[in-house]
């Protein structure tokens, strides 16, 4: 199938191209190893390198240079390892087809094909940056001087290069100004991070601008709350008992919030009596619609100088509450502080695979701590935000206990409730996905 030619490798022709070849890849290699020396450079790099001006003049600044000038200093490399690569490419086509013979003019291109690609990879391009990626400092200093030279003789020609280039550039960016949030989502997703705390804040970060305040408000059910008519010593029991800096009050429901109390400003009145008239320390209240952005609202707190809103629908009716740390926990995570306790925490693992959650706990929130995909229940849980809401949403009834509902492999079962409200859930992984109970 392939014969060698008698005599053919003791011509000058072919030692000549051989050592050609040889010189070439030694170039290429240069060229390439250049590249990934130069271009991973980083600050605390560079810094070395500025270190060493004093001891290796030439070579670091040379480096600096090259830095400096970055799209003439990648157009030149591009152009002369492309340049030396078909040199190469024909060379080594040339002394095959001179000592070798096939055949099979098939066999014949097959063979170049791989036997030259084979010598540009390995030699060409690996090795060389493998080793200069281990002493990318040391590579980049020798072998910047020779091309910073080869830059300023290339330099018409690279400028036609760095030109077009630009040109495409605007080109492109004037139809591509802006990534999506969906596309930022979707790369964090796949980006691998050290820590899965770094994540969690990219997803937080992101998903900040679309995210509506009826997602991370508390709702009115657990609203804390004081009744403009009631004594002052409801007052202070419901400050001591509730540890809040800020408690709404309302006139006659708490659909007709009054105002906000600040605990502060009770500080100087704690020794009154009963019949003190502590209404005159409320401030007035800050509403906000229920589907209005959580970034807008930080806008509003920042502008307004408050931490806290009453979170209403359209009718005018109190939905929840929501601060300052709900937006900040929307980013960061769960923020606990000294006034938090075990008890308050909204999930118990109880075994592998099962957990008990309170059942006003967010969806997502769930699905992070029994590590699930996040929008695994999208299509199921129409407009429920919490597992009692997602439960509600198919059973259509009053939840009791021990009901228990079955979605993607996830069993949900009440596990604590009275008569119109649920208290705890548990939440199971099941080994087999079953359908809807």
């Amino acid at each position: 199938m392939i014969e060698i030619v008698s005599g053919a490798f003791a011509t000058p022709e072919i030692i000549t191209s051989l050592v050609c070849v040889v010189l070439l890849l030694m170039c290429s290699g240069f060229i390439s190893g250049s590249e990934t020396a130069i271009f991973s450079l980083g600050p605390a790099d560079i810094d070395k390198v500025k270190e060493k001006l004093k001891e290796r003049p030439l070579g670091a600044s040379a480096v600096l240079d090259l830095i400096n000038d970055r799209e003439y200093t990648l157009a030149t490399i591009l152009m002369l390892n492309n340049m030396v690569n078909i040199l190469i490419t024909l060379l080594t086509s040339h002394i095959i087809v001179k000592t070798l013979h096939f055949q099979s003019e098939v066999w014949e291109f097959l063979f170049i094909s791989v036997f030259v690609t084979f010598l540009l990879l390995l030699f060409g391009e690996v090795l060389p940056k493998v080793i200069a990626s281990h002493y990318s400092i040391g590579f980049a200093i020798k072998g910047a001087p020779v091309l910073r030279v080869l830059r300023k003789i290339s330099k018409p020609f690279a400028f036609l290069l760095v030109s077009s280039g630009s040109k495409v550039s605007s080109l492109s960016n004037s139809t591509h100004d802006n990534i999506s949030l969906d596309e930022l989502s979707e790369a964090i997703d796949i980006t691998q991070t050290r820590n899965d705390q770094e994540k969690q804040l990219l997803s937080g970060v992101v998903n900040f601008a679309d995210t509506e305040v009826e997602s991370i408000m508390c709702p009115r059910v657990d609203i804390v709350a004081l009744e403009a008519s009631v004594g002052f010593d409801e007052v202070r029991r419901v400050i001591i008992e509730s540890g809040f800096s800020r408690i709404p009050v309302y006139k006659s429901t708490l659909d007709d919030v009054c105002g906000v109390l600040y605990v502060k400003d009770v500080f100087s009145h704690l020794g009154e009596e009963d019949t003190y008239d502590w209404c005159k320390l409320i401030r007035p209240p800050h509403f906000v619609a229920e589907h209005k952005k959580i970034a807008e609202l930080l806008d509003d707190f920042r502008t307004s100088h408050v931490h806290m809103a009453i979170v209403v629908d359209e009718y005018g009716s109190t939905l929840g509450l929501v601060s300052l740390e709900d937006i900040l926990e929307e980013v960061v995570g769960e923020i606990s502080d000294e006034t938090d306790t075990e008890e308050s925490l909204c999930y118990d693992k109880l075994a592998e695979n099962i957990w008990l959650f309170d059942a006003k706990t967010h969806i997502g929130d769930m699905s992070k701590i029994i590590d699930i995909d996040e929008g695994l229940f999208d299509e199921y849980k129409g407009n429920a935000e919490t597992l009692a809401g997602l439960m509600l949403e198919h059973k259509r009834r009053f939840l009791r206990k021990g009901d228990t509902l079955s979605l993607c492999g996830v069993k949900f079962t009440v596990a604590e409730a009275q008569v119109r409200k649920v208290n705890k859930i548990k939440v199971e992984i099941e080994k087999n996905e079953s359908s809807d109970n």
